[in-house]
């Protein structure tokens, strides 16, 4: 997360894969905040109709416990696959 706050001051942009492992902190550490500042940066980087991106992105949230988010991402994805 320290290295994804740097990233953000520094004004890099976040790629598919590295918005991935950033959800997946957030959701390890249930820091809902860093989430949300994440998917700004997905909305930003156009990364949203990712497969990839939109389920983690739905993960995070409902490991965070806001299952209202997670739903409306749901809700909003393009498309639907498997992803393992």
């Amino acid at each position: 997360m320290e290295l994804f706050k740097r990233m953000q001051l520094k004004g890099m942009r976040l790629d598919r894969f590295r918005i991935v492992i950033v959800l997946n902190a957030c959701a390890s550490l249930h820091a809902l905040k860093g989430g949300r500042r994440a998917q700004e940066q997905i909305m930003q980087t156009g990364c949203k109709a990712d497969v990839f991106v939109g389920s983690s992105l739905i993960d995070m949230y409902a490991r965070c416990g806001s299952m209202e988010d997670a739903h409306r991402v749901f809700n909003k994805m393009p498309s639907y696959d498997v992803v393992n």
